[in-house]
């Protein structure tokens, strides 16, 4: 297969080379920093940022909406939104 874009460097800004499906978890890291994460049935998501020392929860999200975050948790406490996708 071509790649014509092999030449741009991957970015935060550029599309997701390596989504994957993200199972919550309270305990695992996710096994990529994500730049963001794709909600596709919304719910609230409970989440620790890359740099951050506590969880915080996004109440509410709508259905297929992203969260511009790097995450190195996702949590399954407090995680009621589903079909969640890492754009790493």
């Amino acid at each position: 297969m071509k790649d014509l874009f092999t030449w741009i460097k991957d970015t935060l800004w550029a599309p997701s080379r390596r989504p994957f499906a993200i199972t919550p978890s309270d305990d695992d890291p996710l096994p990529l920093l994500p730049k963001g994460i794709y909600v596709g049935t919304g719910g609230d998501v409970t989440l620790r940022g890359v740099d951050s020392e506590e969880d915080v929860t996004y109440k509410n999200f709508p259905s297929a909406s992203f969260i511009a975050v790097r995450a190195k948790f996702v949590r399954a406490t407090g995680t009621t939104a589903a079909d969640l996708i890492a754009e790493a």
